[in-house]
């Protein structure tokens, strides 16, 4: 069985690039060359995951499926094939087996979505957050320069005893016009669009 697939679209190298700013990661499996996306989150956000599939379809193995964590979670998930073309991604954004910002990353206004839908979060009607506290101070001033390249301003914001990313209230219409196009409408809630 061939479990590799053709070059991936730009649209599918944004949706895997804002997976990889939020809840998606990359593997390879020992003895094998090349990498594949898992694309996991809960069954609340079947809708999302959905939506992900839909785009990534013709380099998936198989449709989402449920797994059932424990008594109280159920996971909606699913994986692509491998692929040379996620091998290069796997080999910038991971040092060392751990996730890490490059130097020089291309966003498109639709990985800016999929990062917002993966791991933003609203607090009151005008707060909101790209919980971004699994990345180094490092990282995180990466991504606040990649902001900076959609002229958004935003700054680290504590988080307990870590930091996340805070969009500065000036700031998000332009946000909300960018990422509108791309928001599933399960995802709207979290912007207000």
């Amino acid at each position: 069985m061939d479990n590799t697939a053709g070059s991936l679209s730009q649209t599918q190298i944004s949706v895997i690039i804002g997976s990889l700013l939020g809840d998606g990661y990359l593997r390879i499996i020992k003895g094998r060359s090349d990498a594949f996306l898992e694309v996991n989150h809960s069954f609340s956000q079947k809708e999302y995951v959905d939506w992900k599939y839909s785009i990534l379809k013709d380099i998936t193995v198989s449709a989402p499926k449920n797994r059932v964590i424990d008594d109280v979670r159920i996971a909606y998930r699913f994986y692509t094939k491998q692929h040379p073309e996620i091998t290069q991604l796997y080999r910038i954004f991971y040092k060392n087996g751990i996730k890490v910002i490059p130097k020089n990353i291309h966003i498109t206004p639709l990985s800016l979505a999929v990062w917002f839908m993966d791991d933003g979060s609203k607090c009151r009607t005008s707060d909101v957050y790209l919980n971004t506290q699994q990345f180094s101070h490092n990282d995180q001033m990466k991504l606040l320069n990649i902001l900076k390249e959609f002229n958004l301003e935003a700054r680290l914001n504590k988080d307990k005893i870590y930091t996340r990313i805070r969009f500065i209230k000036s700031s998000l219409p332009k946000f909300r016009t960018l990422i509108s196009p791309y928001i599933t409408p399960s995802m709207k809630y979290k912007i207000e669009i």
